[in-house]
């Protein structure tokens, strides 16, 4: 415990640093930390407000999105 950073959250129990930004600062909403965490040029700018359906909004991803996701299924997450 206490290892794990990024998307997936710090893992440490603690709900107030779950959001921890790459930079170490802390954000307190979710479309604001997944837009720290976004490669430039791969993927668009997040508004204020996440789309109600992802995979509809973002269909050409989907394949990619499971195949990442598929890793919190895994050995490493169990």
């Amino acid at each position: 415990p206490g290892q794990v950073r990024g998307l997936c959250g710090t893992y440490n129990w603690n709900r107030q640093d779950e959001f921890t930004t790459p930079a170490g600062d802390v954000e307190i909403g979710v479309t604001a930390f997944a837009n720290t965490y976004r490669a430039p040029g791969d993927c668009p700018v997040l508004g204020p407000a996440l789309p109600l359906e992802p995979c509809e909004a973002f269909a050409g991803r989907r394949e990619l999105a499971e195949a990442a996701c598929a890793i919190l299924h895994g050995p490493a997450f169990q």
